[in-house]
């Protein structure tokens, strides 16, 4: 377990070390921390000075320590208050501990000892210790005498007092740590419900819509009309359930707001790693990319967009040139990405307006699909939030329903596959729209297929 020392536990250190300064008499006391807890008192252990008392003591300290004269690596039994010298390498029982060879390689100059704080016998050294777990040391000295064995009773109080709040301090640092790992799991886990939730969308809607025209092209006394008509009822029964779904988990932003950890937080190891983000369920994720004709991918989802514009009174207009570039891409990504901007044109374009769909833009290296609609078009200051998730925009205050996810999706998995995606509001194709109907225009770029 890392160890960190937040400002309360600082706070606490501090009054405990005043009380050896104002009680006692102690002219420099040190607390020191372990890099990691140590399960004894054995073996070596990275020590880090805290609390430093006075302060102009720690600055000195700090000033040696980038000179390469103060050792780094201190095993417990040896403590280094202050400059690399033996006199100040004392044991609890307040004998000098000899000089181990590291110091006497790492000490090549010999110290001022009337710039330098020298204790000798008037040291003291306490392991901070608490259920067998080693945190740490108290350092505390005076110059002018001796302790006392009632001093020394109070400076073992005040070294198991800062002990408990040390283990305390972890202990808190612990639950923060789990909170925090809890925060990001949940986030995680909504952010897959979500994905999954909104690719699920689009091909209910296609049932339905199939099943639509299927119960208007049968004539009345054909028996497959109850077919049909048992089709678009468990299709909007299904749609009920997204619904209701959606309003359950339709947390609000302070809700998805992680409680802060505490930032007044002295960490003494060097660094912290990160949580790895695990890549969310989307279409495709883990499969290669392989070389892709636009043109019979199209040719298959504008199948089920026809037949969505058919039944809302929209004009879809293609243009699907033949013998395209073959470009790189991953099928199911793609059909994702392609039924997510398609949809997106159907559900914005009001009745009777007009979506086309063009292929063959060229740019570069990049075979692009423009998809341009007729719709109210897209806000300026929208335009720079798409591809956020769970962000609508002007359009959370309609009734349209969404959830913000088709955008930020389509940009992910076009991402992965080394494009990239362009949008233009007002729409740039003037041969379907007007003053009334800006429209809006996606292209998705794809990386064309080398020498093909």
């Amino acid at each position: 377990m890392l160890m960190s020392a937040s400002s309360d536990f600082i706070a606490l250190c501090q009054e405990q070390i005043s009380l050896l300064t104002q009680g006692l008499g102690a002219s420099l006391s040190v607390v020191y921390l372990t890099q990691e807890l140590v399960d004894s008192p054995t073996g070596e252990a990275q020590l880090i000075p805290v609390v430093v008392s006075p302060e102009t003591a720690r600055l000195k300290y700090r000033d040696q320590l980038a000179q390469g004269t103060v050792n780094k690596q201190i095993k417990f039994g040896q403590i280094l208050a202050l400059p690399n010298h033996r006199s100040k390498l004392l044991t609890a029982g307040l004998v000098s501990a000899p000089p181990s060879q590291e110091s006497e390689s790492t000490n090549t100059a010999p110290p001022n000892l009337e710039d330098e704080y020298i204790f000798s016998g008037n040291q003291i050294v306490l392991p901070l210790i608490y259920e067998g777990v080693m945190m740490g040391l108290l350092v505390t000295g005076r110059e002018d005498r001796a302790w006392n064995e009632g001093e020394e009773s109070e400076i073992q109080r005040i070294a198991k007092t800062i002990a408990i709040a040390c283990i305390l301090d972890q202990r808190r640092a612990w639950l923060q740590q789990q909170l925090h790992q809890q925060q990001v799991l949940q986030e995680q886990q909504r952010d897959l419900l979500d994905n999954l939730l909104h690719q699920f969308r689009n091909p209910l809607t296609a049932i339905r819509t199939f099943g639509k025209l299927l119960f208007k092209r049968l004539r009345p006394t054909d028996p497959n009309r109850d077919v049909a008509t048992s089709i678009v009822r468990e299709t909007d029964r299904l749609q009920e359930l997204l619904l209701q779904f959606d309003q359950v988990i339709d947390l609000t932003d302070a809700d998805l707001t992680p409680i802060p950890l505490a930032e007044s937080q002295v960490v003494v190891e060097a660094s912290v790693q990160k949580e790895a983000k695990p890549p969310l369920l989307l279409p495709g994720t883990g499969e290669n990319a392989t070389d892709c004709d636009l043109t019979d991918l199209l040719a298959l989802l504008l199948k089920s967009a026809q037949a969505i514009a058919q039944e809302r009174n929209l004009e879809l207009i293609t243009d699907l040139p033949e013998n395209l570039p073959l470009t790189k891409a991953n099928l199911k990504a793609l059909r994702e990405v392609l039924s997510n901007i398609i949809d997106n044109a159907l559900k914005y374009t009001p009745a009777g307006g007009k979506i086309w769909i063009q292929a063959g833009q060229k740019k570069a290296n990049f075979q692009g699909i423009a998809i341009s609609d007729t719709g109210p078009g897209i806000p300026a200051e929208d335009l720079e939030h798409l591809g956020e998730r769970h962000y609508r925009g002007v359009q959370a205050q309609t009734e349209i329903p969404g959830t913000g996810l088709g955008i930020a999706i389509a940009k992910q998995l076009i991402e992965q596959m080394q494009g990239e995606i362009e949008v233009f509001s007002p729409a740039f194709n003037s041969k379907i729209t007007s003053l009334q109907h800006p429209g809006t225009t996606f292209i998705i770029w794809l990386p064309e297929v080398k020498d093909w």
